[in-house]
């Protein structure tokens, strides 16, 4: 590790900040559109269901895409382009508008998160790959995070509008940043274009030791294989891994995109002021920031499977106690918690698909578990606005959003499982180490 590893990192990191930011933007706003339009709250359901759908198929898109044209060029242009349809969701006027601003905007968001992980896994050293990633992943909720308690400031001067606009400045501002700084990867660069002097010059800035001839030519000893990137990922043994790596992430995603965006309208709808509401949401996020930074040290010493697997369920524990609580103290633990659980987990479900795919699919394996994700992330957001609108009561409605935290526990749990005994068929059939991890 050394300052030009760290330098990608955050950057990457910041660049999934605002990411986190103006995803979560519409939750924190929703009760303010809600009131000044003179709708329900069930109203708004469309709203978080295309934006959703917009991040799905951008994290769908751009992870193949940039697998073929580079991480940085996609992590740059999507930025810029969400940052600017932030700004323009400021202008509007009608429920329509709104969702499709929303669901435009949602293409680029959903682009920058598979390749900044991608990015981040590539520069960091084998041994700590794992904790890096997570580190980096640690922007989205600490940009959510952020985004709640500056709602929550803005909101009254403002009104919701201001939120929108800050969310796009942010982004635009960043760019800037990402064309002078942040390289493309170097693994990409040889396995796609083998650009010698881009690669010398970018192993001699991970290193200064590092010196090599000029017309030296380099190479990876990692597999490529021609053909659609997606079907990669059911090949070589990779199906039954990708199969459940995909249910952690639509069990993860629903739970975490149910909570952020309705937690707000709950618990104003259960009698707690609008700022209060819009801060115990933020702390959910805060739980998330809380949860990846104590999961990395665990993870390197218990293994990051069955670490993963208690994270959930203890997540679904904290989120099943929300309904049988009336303390605001508690609630705020709980929901912080459940942060923890939700959203730290998630952050360890992405280490786990960087680290499952090799280089030239990786973006591809990222993007495509995040896409089935955020259909997750869409089916969430409906699920809760019926719940709402058939008035469940909220224990009711607790214990349904603690189900899908108890799948993804037991989804990691066989992933983990099965990886072992692959690895330990592997041993058997006498292929080396490296073979079989």
């Amino acid at each position: 590790m050394g300052p030009f590893q760290i330098r990608v990192l955050v950057l990457c990191g910041l660049a999934v900040a605002l990411d986190g930011f103006s995803t979560q933007t519409i939750g924190y706003v929703a009760p303010a559109i809600a009131e000044e339009w003179h709708l329900g709250r069930e109203a708004l359901s469309p709203v978080f269901a295309w934006g959703l759908i917009g991040l799905m198929l951008g994290a769908l898109t751009f992870g193949p895409v940039a697998d073929r044209f580079g991480r940085k060029r996609i992590i740059v242009a999507c930025t810029a382009f969400f940052g600017a349809l932030s700004l323009a969701t400021a202008a509007a006027h009608t429920l329509d508008q709104l969702i499709v601003l929303r669901f435009i905007g949602g293409l680029g968001l959903g682009g920058v998160m598979p390749n900044s992980i991608a990015l981040t896994s590539e520069f960091s050293p084998r041994r700590s790959r794992g904790t890096m990633v997570m580190a980096m992943f640690c922007g989205f909720p600490i940009g959510a995070t952020i985004g709640g308690f500056a709602a929550a400031s803005i909101m009254p001067a403002y009104g919701w509008r201001g939120v929108f606009i800050v969310g796009g400045a942010l982004p635009i501002l960043l760019v800037p940043a990402l064309i002078w700084l942040l390289p493309e990867s170097i693994r990409h660069l040889v396995l796609q274009d083998n650009k010698t002097v881009e690669v010398r010059e970018l192993l001699t800035r991970v290193h200064r030791e590092f010196a090599f001839a000029d017309g030296s030519e380099f190479t990876i000893r990692e597999e490529s294989a021609p053909g659609l990137a997606v079907g990669h990922l059911f090949r070589q043994g990779r199906a039954l891994s990708t199969l459940l790596l995909w249910i952690v992430f639509f069990a993860s995603l629903l739970d975490l995109f149910l909570l952020a965006n309705w937690l707000p309208t709950v618990f104003h709808n259960a009698g707690i002021s609008l700022s209060l509401s819009v801060i115990a949401t933020a702390l959910f996020q805060g739980g998330g920031v809380a949860g990846t930074f104590a999961l990395g040290w665990v993870v390197d010493r218990f293994g990051i499977y069955r670490v993963l697997t208690v994270t959930y369920f203890l997540g679904a524990v904290f989120i099943a106690l929300l309904g049988h609580l009336h303390s605001i103290a508690a609630i705020m633990a709980c929901t912080f918690g459940a942060g923890i659980g939700i959203i730290g987990g998630q952050t360890g479900a992405n280490v786990v698909a960087a680290l499952v795919y090799p280089t030239y699919i990786r973006a591809t394996g990222v993007g495509w578990a995040l896409g089935i994700g955020r259909i997750g992330s869409i089916v969430g957001p409906v699920v809760g606005g019926i719940m709402l609108a058939q008035r469940w009561p909220l224990a009711t409605i607790f214990l349904a959003a603690a189900i899908p935290a108890v799948c993804g526990s037991a989804a990691i749990y066989s992933m983990g499982w099965t990886r072992r005994s692959t690895s330990r068929e592997a041993r058997l059939a006498g292929l080396a180490p490296e073979a079989s991890k």
